[in-house]
């Protein structure tokens, strides 16, 4: 019967297929109405309009589920409902119908971030925010309307709603964004709700034993008074011992718990032990410390979002990747906003950092690979990786350094590294770099954007710093050209430098030390576009530097399409 089963679905999904390649047609002469160079070939985005924050992902009855925050009618902010869309390898995605439309006195100004947790029968629910007829935010329960349906294609909001309202002394306005419930040892379940006390970040626990009926905790899970108002908050265990991902609800030895929150336009988390017991989460650092707070990734990437892939025994994150040209522009385009590559995530062996790398399914994209090993890299140099879809690729390059003595010195061990980044840009040179990669670049090089490395002496110790340059991006003067930057944990004494860059029209997903450290970046070239963008590697410090390894492929347009018929937007 299984085989059967898996028969039939595999059926369903040819059809599914079959119907949107129809689809297809009619969104890309859509599109084509309009100039795309920035339109992604293998990220996460619908046909059209708005969209931002990931919602509720999870894996279903052998399919992967993204939900997200959705314009049905425009490029930008507003009406805000959940899209829906799913996967069989988290790589192709097929868009479905709305799933949660504003429709209802709880939800009617817009139907806001929230999660998806499977209860211990396999049946998923949804918890979200809802703005009522006064704009106050109020959390909001959904349920599948057709349980044995693996698409998930119907919900049906709880007459109960809403189920929980902003409590006293919590600005009716900042109330949002349930975590992804957990169950405790006392079978109760536990949840999460982002808000903010006198201006500080808060995360407030919630109880309940039937998931309908929620009470809250005398404390909080955790608060600040160093951040502002929390955002999409996410609360989950990660193992000490390896790189397998737990279910939210696990209570085990040889775990960690993460907090991660949204604040400034960035994705914080912390660290610690979490006892189900008595609900205390004691962190190893708390957010912004002294010493530098722990991010997700150091670019462009908000509003995240994880779940647990039973099926591959992995945790997966999601991210809203922002637009860094105007309104008028996504006007123009007819969209705006794309989700991160998915990426699995793990405590790093030293058990003080979390690690990322984009999901496994990804290289069957991968095609026409080039490949170089052990070539040297005189300083002020660079050579062209020819051969590939310069716009379209995935990059994998390792660094060999010698002559560390001859780094420059770093005077403080406090220091910001995206300042350090502005001030040590692609064009300054040291000793030790900046050496790295040239992506979307003109044949002139009169744009090009730099993920770089450079090395420092600090003490007895070294500090490789990550940088994403985009100050010459684009010739367009209008576009945001922010630099970022990070610290990689490593000794490159002992270590070889690795750097995982993926390049897809516009946006620069870059992995540095095999997942210590993220930065993601969009750019909008007006001459680097399409088969014009070129590829380098280049060294612009003094000293010399073996290139241990490169390689570097074209990558595949994924397949992603529409169907459905979009509900009428009810007021």
């Amino acid at each position: 019967m299984e085989f059967f089963g898996f028969l039939v679905l595999c059926l369903c999904y040819m059809l599914v297929f079959i119907r949107v390649e129809v689809a297809a047609l009619r969104n890309h002469a859509a599109l084509s109405e309009v100039s795309q160079p920035y339109r992604t070939a293998f990220h996460f985005q619908p046909s059209k309009n708005w969209m931002n924050d990931p919602n509720g992902p999870m894996y279903y009855k052998g399919v992967y589920h993204i939900f997200y925050q959705y314009n049905p009618y425009g490029a930008l902010w507003g009406n805000i409902s959940w899209g829906h869309a799913i996967s069989y390898d988290l790589i192709n995605w097929v868009n479905l119908d709305i799933a949660l439309i504003p429709n209802e006195p709880y939800d009617i100004n817009g139907c806001f971030s929230g999660s998806a947790t499977i209860f211990p029968n396999g049946e998923p629910a949804i918890l979200y925010t809802g703005a009522d007829t006064n704009k106050h935010q109020v959390q909001n329960l959904a349920f599948p309307k057709n349980v044995s349906d693996p698409l998930l294609t119907e919900w049906v909001k709880s007459s109960l709603n809403p189920i929980l309202s902003p409590p006293e002394g919590i600005d009716a306005m900042s109330y949002r964004d349930p975590s992804t419930a957990w169950m405790g040892q006392d079978g109760q379940w536990r949840v999460v709700i982002g808000s903010e006390l006198d201006h500080h970040g808060l995360a407030i626990l919630y109880k309940s034993k039937d998931f309908r009926h929620w009470i809250r905790t005398s404390s909080p899970l955790h608060s600040s008074n160093k951040t502002i108002m929390w955002e999409c908050p996410d609360f989950y265990p990660v193992s000490t011992n390896g790189k397998n991902g737990l279910d939210t609800s696990a209570i085990q030895k040889n775990i960690k718990h993460v907090l991660k929150v949204s604040f400034k336009t960035h994705d914080y988390y912390i660290l610690g032990k979490y006892d189900p017991k008595s609900d205390k989460y004691d962190v190893d650092i708390d957010f912004m410390d002294s010493r530098g707070s722990l991010q997700y990734d150091y670019g462009r990437f908000y509003a995240s979002k994880s779940f647990y892939d039973g099926h591959k025994k992995r945790r997966v994150l999601w991210s809203w990747i922002n637009e860094g040209d105007s309104e008028s522009d996504d006007n123009k385009k007819g969209w705006s906003g794309l989700q991160s590559i998915p990426r699995s995530i793990w405590l790093s062996e030293n058990g003080d950092q979390l690690v990322q790398w984009p999901v496994k399914e990804l290289k069957k994209l991968r095609k026409r690979k080039v490949h170089y090993k052990n070539k040297e890299l005189k300083g002020g140099s660079l050579f062209q990786i020819s051969g590939i879809t310069a716009s379209q690729a995935d990059v994998e390059i390792t660094f060999s350094l010698s002559n560390l003595n001859e780094a420059e010195v770093l005077t403080s061990d406090v220091i910001d590294p995206q300042i350090l980044c502005t001030q040590k840009n692609a064009s300054v040179s040291g000793s030790q770099g900046p050496f790295g990669l040239l992506v979307l670049a003109s044949k002139d090089l009169t744009e090009h954007t730099a993920v770089f490395f450079r090395v420092f002496r600090s003490a007895n110790s070294f500090r490789v710093l990550m940088c994403s340059d985009q100050k010459r991006s684009s010739l367009r003067q209008e576009v945001n050209k922010t630099i970022y930057g990070a610290f990689l944990v490593l000794d490159p004494r002992h270590e070889k430098i690795s750097l995982r860059t993926l390049i897809d029209h516009s946006i620069v997903e870059s992995f540095g030390g095999d997942g210590l450290a993220c930065i993601t970046a969009r750019v909008y070239p007006k001459l680097a576009i399409e088969e014009q963008a070129q590829l380098y590697v280049f060294n612009n410090g003094s000293q010399s530097l073996i290139i241990s390894s490169l390689s570097a492929w074209s990558m595949k347009k994924a397949q992603i399409v529409s169907i459905g018929k979009r509900r009428k937007h009810i007021k």
